[in-house]
């Protein structure tokens, strides 16, 4: 686990110490609770209709047992032994004949809950695994055309894979690792039988490969630094195509930027090609507006030239998707009035369009330091046109980093509208924002404990002039699961969503479904929120960069086997009323499960309205506290408000105290069992019995058997041992009305 060193701002961007840590102690703490996360999976996906064996490892995934995917066509049963008890981390997995093609999730139900999810990819082509090393030319593994294998790339290696085709044939081999969630990063060639290089793919391309000759072919895969290991999986392709035929890449995982696209309600009824050649003015492309064009940034260098008419005072907005498809590319449009003609010709610019700028400030190290690790922003495009003149105008779109780059797959998708207010979210579990240079960027799972609410940071992408406040909210919880969201704010970017597992609540696990809701010219709208997470839990400082991206469902799950070291809730459940410009006392009460180190927890304001009410400190150590919110400072106006309390504290965690409890039962059980064995063998060898051999051998495997619980019951108190940790702590929602102030008379 991560370690952090002495202070800690709260994630809204304020400096806070930590207040535990004011002493001059330089002790590391980790950084927060263990959560279940599933690292790897094999096969990492698997063909439409088929049933095999699949193996998982990760972190905390003590007494895994539900293995879950977010379709519902994709199941998955315990694999059993010879015993016939469950083989752990192994399942028997099903895919069903109409599941989608595409890319899924996996994740596992624990102790702890449910895990982090892995990507799962499901196809239509026969699949194999690398299951013997393939590492060199003599041990090279074969390949059927039209088929995938799923493998792990050894550190320090090159795999080796053999395919026949024949002169002529069409040959796609194509990689996926950085797309299903791989640390890979994958250099592919494919070579004459010799082993002797043909073509290269470098930049995690596919290789489009027209056969020389009929025989056999060899495809050499390595990482582009020859690193490798148990995260450094892949998939790779062998398809034989027509020689015409569009071949897409193997389906990848999304950024969190492509949150933003499409649009709601994008058909392809109105889209039309862009034609070349269109780069110079005099042969721009004649568009009528609103328009929807696809097109290309192909070949290199390229600009597509578009000419339409407007009339003065016409608003027109403008979208790009490129990067938001998953391509390399940085759209950039410039609008131009053109008058006059030949020689007399007059252009003047009318607008630059550029990039969609993240809703709130990004971590400025690429980690949880001073803004999240997540940046919701885009290279694409969101901009409006304001027409000044009649007449004729140019719009030119070209890829900033396109002057060398030759591919006709950095395709684009261009929409010019009427303005269509609407907006798009994204949210994810908020992280510690570490000032004094550390970093940290876990994959953290909805999985709560019982008595917790957990934060997520929801932040919003506004569409065509769009500035209302925007409501959220859950559904499909677990039992005993309640969520309550801190709304967005009128031209705001960011809120947050709370959900609170009941100190009560059964074990359970759901996919729930998340959306924000406003009113757009007199009509209630409702979007999905999508919810995006770290491919891999980021502890060490140096060691990599973190790699967010978006997930196919919300999983919520409630654990039962811990609780939350505290619950801050108001004394009375209650919407707690108050006069515009008066102040508000909230008693708070603390139920305590865990000791802390420190006196007090620093505690700030969640919620619109309430955000810019001073910090305060909360006793650790006592059963109350209370909350004081002057509305004559904060002006907040009249209506009714969700908010909540929260900030880092450092609990004296214990790992699992009921390993302990049973491991001493388990103990003392074998302890009886084996002095009673004993006693039995030694009375049967004073009677010079038959049976006393036979009765001391028992006596000495449960002898045995006391070594063994011996030695797990002093693993299970070695893991139980507290250690400090450093965690997030929110206090489950308040709801305030303010009420207007009486006029004065």
């Amino acid at each position: 686990m991560k370690y952090i060193r002495l202070q800690f701002s709260l994630v809204m961007g304020v400096c806070l110490a930590v207040s535990c840590l004011v002493s001059a102690t330089a002790q590391a703490q980790l950084v927060c609770l263990p959560a279940p996360r599933l690292l790897t999976t094999m096969p990492m996906g698997g063909q439409v209709g088929t049933t095999f064996e699949l193996t998982i490892t990760g972190e905390d995934i003590d007494d895994a047992d539900e293995l879950s995917f977010s379709h519902p066509d994709i199941t998955a049963t315990p694999t059993l032994g010879k015993d016939g008890l469950p083989v752990p981390n192994k399942y028997t997995v099903t895919i069903g004949k109409d599941c989608p093609v595409g890319v899924h999730e996996a994740r596992v139900m624990t102790r702890l809950g449910v895990s982090s999810s892995r990507a799962f990819n499901v196809g239509r082509l026969p699949e194999a695994s690398q299951t013997a090393a393939n590492t060199t030319l003599e041990t090279a593994k074969k390949l059927e055309l039209n088929s995938i294998c799923n493998a792990v790339m050894s550190r320090q290696k090159i795999d080796y894979y053999t395919f026949e085709a024949g002169k002529d044939q069409r040959v796609i081999v194509d990689c996926a690792a950085k797309g299903i969630d791989s640390k890979l990063n994958p250099v592919v060639i494919i070579a004459d039988e010799r082993g002797m290089d043909l073509v290269v793919e470098r930049r995690g391309g596919m290789l489009d490969f027209k056969v020389p000759e009929t025989g056999k072919y060899v495809i050499k895969v390595h990482g582009l630094t020859y690193d490798g290991g148990p995260y450094h999986f892949y998939r790779l392709a062998v398809k034989n195509v027509a020689r015409d035929e569009f071949v897409p890449r193997m389906p990848s995982i999304k950024k969190v930027s492509a949150f933003s696209w499409p649009p709601a309600g994008l058909t392809n009824e109105m889209l039309k090609p862009e034609v070349e050649p269109n780069n110079a003015r005099a042969k721009a492309q004649k568009i009528t507006l609103p328009c929807d064009i696809s097109g290309s940034f192909f070949p290199a260098a390229d600009v597509d030239t578009f000419e339409f008419t407007a009339k003065k005072g016409e608003v027109w907005w403008v979208e790009v998707a490129s990067e938001r498809l998953g391509r390399p590319t940085d759209p950039s449009i410039v609008v131009q009035h053109v008058s006059g003609s030949g020689s007399e010709v007059k252009v003047t610019d009318l607008v630059e369009l550029s990039d969609i700028p993240s809703p709130v400030k990004v971590s400025s190290n690429g980690y949880s330091y001073n803004g999240p690790p997540y940046n919701a922003g885009s290279s694409d495009i969101i901009g409006k046109v304001e027409i000044k003149q009649d007449g004729v105008h140019h719009l030119q779109i070209r890829d900033l980093f396109g002057g060398t780059r030759n591919d006709a797959k950095n395709i684009y998708r261009l929409i010019i509208r009427k303005a269509a207010p609407d907006f798009a979210l994204v949210g994810w579990a908020l992280h510690m924002n570490l000032r004094n240079g550390d970093r940290n960027a876990l994959s953290k799972p909805i999985a709560l404990r019982g008595g917790a609410t957990m934060p997520l940071e929801v932040v919003v992408v506004r569409r065509d002039g769009f500035d209302g406040e925007i409501e959220l909210f859950m559904e499909n919880l677990p039992e005993g699961v309640t969520a309550t969201g801190l709304k967005i704010g009128k031209g705001k970017s960011r809120g947050t969503m709370l959900i609170t597992a009941a100190e009560g609540a059964p074990r359970g696990l759901t996919s729930a479904k998340f959306f924000g809701r406003a009113t757009i010219n007199d009509q209630v709208v409702t979007r999905p929120c999508t919810l995006a997470s770290m491919q891999w839990p980021v502890k060490n400082a140096w060691s990599e960069v973190p790699s967010p991206r978006l997930m196919a469902d919300v999983p919520v799950s409630v654990s039962t086997s811990e609780q939350a070291p505290i619950t801050i809730a108001s004394a009375e459940e209650k919407v707690w009323e108050v006069t515009a410009g008066e102040k508000l006392t909230i008693p708070l009460k603390h139920v305590r499960r865990s000791e802390f180190s420190g006196a007090n927890i620093t505690l700030k304001t969640y919620g619109e309205g309430f955000d810019r009410n001073k910090v305060f400190d909360a006793p650790l150590k006592e059963d109350a506290s209370e909350a004081v919110l002057d509305l004559a400072t904060l002006k907040t106006p009249p209506g009714e408000y969700n908010i909540a309390f929260g900030g880092y504290a450092v609990v004296k965690y214990r790992e699992n105290p009921n390993a302990v409890a049973l491991a001493e039962t388990e103990l003392k059980q074998a302890q009886q069992e084996a002095t009673a064995l004993a006693a039995e063998a030694e009375e049967l060898q004073k009677k010079g019995d038959a049976a006393a051999k036979e009765a001391a051998a028992k006596a000495k495997t449960a002898q045995a058997a006391v070594a063994k619980a011996d030695k797990q019951l002093k693993q299970a108190t070695a893991k139980a041992k507290p250690k400090d940790i450093v965690d997030i702590i929110f206090s489950k929602p308040i709801t305030i009305r303010v009420n207007p102030a009486k006029k004065a008379k």
